[in-house]
C-alpha cells in the first residue's frame, strides 16, 4: 500500500510532503478498542476498565495516525511503513511467508535481495514522490504488531514486579504505560483487519482487472470511514457478534519460528483473502450506505471486519498478561532499596 491523499480526523495530506493514507478513520479504529476491551475475561486487570483508563484506550486508537500527520520526513519513514502490508510483493519479491524472519531488518534485507534480483516486478520509484524513502519497501504492519506486543509484555513484567515492591507512585507509572501500550497496539490491529492495508489494490485494483473491479482511488477513504460516517455504524451495533479472548497458542513451532509473529502473519492473510469480496460489493453496489437491502451486506461486511480486529486484539493483549513473566533485572534493583 502507497501513500495517497486522504482527509480525516486524525489522518491529514500535509501539502510540502508525501500525502498520507490511513486505515479506518479514528471513529473505526475505536471501536476495535472497545470491543478488545469487552473481549477480555473477568480475570484481567481491572483498572484497564476503569472509565479513565478506557477512555485513554479508546483515544490511543487513532495515536499512530496522528503522527503521520506530522510534516517530519523521518517520522514518515519510520511510522508510515508500519501502517500496512502488501502482500502480494513477497512472492514477487522470490520470499516465502512461511520463511520470512520475524525481526525487522533481517526482513529487510531479505526482501531489498528479492527485489534487486527480480526488478521487472516491481513499478520505478519515482523519487519526486518518494521523499519519506518508502517507495521500495513492502510495509513493515506484522513487525509492528509483533514489535508492539513485545513491548506490552515487557511493561506487565514490570508491572507484576512494581506491585511486588515498588511504590504506588511506581505501580501507577507502569499501569499508564500499559494502558498506553495497549491503546497503540490496538491501532496496528485495527490497520490489519482493513484488508485494503495488506494488498497492492489499496485503492482500486491496479493491474489485469478481468472482473472489472473499481479502480476509483475514493474507495480506500469509503472503506476507512466514509460507510461507518454514513451508514451509522456504532461499537453498540457491532459488540453483540463479539466472541471473548482467547489467548494464542504459543506451543513451539516446528519450523522454530516466533508464534506470535507467525499467528499475526494468518490474521493479515485472513484480512488479505477478503480484498476481493470487498471489491465484489463495491461492484454490485453494496457499500451505497443509502439504508437499501443491498447496502446491508456492506455493513455486515464492516461489521465483521471491525469484530476480526477487536477480537485479535483482545486476544494479544490476554496473551501478553498471561505470558509476562518475571522482570528479574528489575527484581534485584528493587531488592536493593531493602538492604540495610
Amino acid at each position: 500500500m502507497r501513500n495517497l491523499p486522504r482527509l480525516g480526523f486524525a489522518c491529514v495530506a500535509i501539502a510540502s510532503t508525501p500525502a498520507v493514507l490511513c486505515a479506518w478513520d479514528y471513529p473505526g479504529h475505536r471501536i476495535v478498542n472497545e470491543l478488545a476491551l469487552q473481549s477480555l475475561p473477568a480475570d484481567f486487570p481491572g483498572f484497564v476498565h476503569q472509565p479513565e483508563s478506557a477512555e485513554r484506550i479508546a483515544f490511543l486508537a487513532g495515536e499512530p495516525d496522528r503522527w503521520r500527520n506530522s510534516g517530519d520526513l523521518t517520522l514518515q519513514h519510520e511510522n508510515g511503513l508500519d501502517h500496512y502490508i502488501d502482500l502480494e510483493q513477497l512472492p514477487d519479491a522470490g520470499l516465502d511467508p512461511a520463511t520470512i524472519s520475524p525481526f525487522r531488518f533481517e526482513f529487510a534485507v531479505q526482501f531489498a535481495a528479492g527485489r534487486a534480483a527480480h526488478p521487472d516486478r516491481f513499478p520505478p520509484i519515482v523519487a519526486a514522490k518518494d521523499l519519506d524513502r518508502s517507495r521500495e519497501w513492502p510495509g513493515f504492519l506484522p513487525w509492528a504488531i509483533t514489535e508492539n506486543y513485545a513491548k506490552l509484555k515487557s511493561a506487565f513484567s514490570c508491572l507484576k514486579e512494581f506491585e511486588r515492591a515498588g511504590t504506588p507512585e511506581e505501580v501507577a507509572n507502569a499501569r499508564a504505560n500499559i494502558v498506553y501500550l495497549m491503546g497503540v497496539l490496538g491501532h496496528f490491529v485495527g490497520d490489519g483487519s482493513q484488508p485494503l492495508h495488506t494488498t497492492v489494490h489499496f485503492n482500486g485494483w491496479v493491474g489485469p482487472n478481468p472482473d472489472g473491479y473499481t479502480t476509483r482511488n475514493s474507495l480506500h477513504a469509503w472503506i476507512d470511514g466514509g460507510f461507518i460516517a454514513r451508514a451509522g455504524i456504532t461499537f453498540a451495533e457491532v459488540a453483540p457478534g463479539l466472541v471473548g479472548a482467547t489467548p494464542l497458542d504459543l506451543a513451539p513451532r516446528a519450523d522454530g519460528r516466533s508464534p506470535v509473529f507467525a499467528d499475526v502473519l494468518g490474521y493479515l492473510y485472513a484480512q488479505n483473502r477478503q480484498v476481493e469480496p470487498l471489491y465484489q460489493l463495491e461492484k454490485e453496489g453494496k457499500f451505497r450506505a443509502d439504508g437499501s437491502p443491498g447496502s446491508l451486506d456492506g455493513r455486515a461486511f464492516i461489521d465483521s471486519q471491525l469484530l476480526q480486529g477487536g477480537q485479535m486484539l483482545g486476544s494479544l493483549w490476554l496473551t501478553a498478561w498471561r505470558q509476562a513473566g518475571p522482570d528479574l533485572f528489575l527484581r534485584s534493583q528493587l531488592a536493593k532499596r531493602r538492604m540495610p
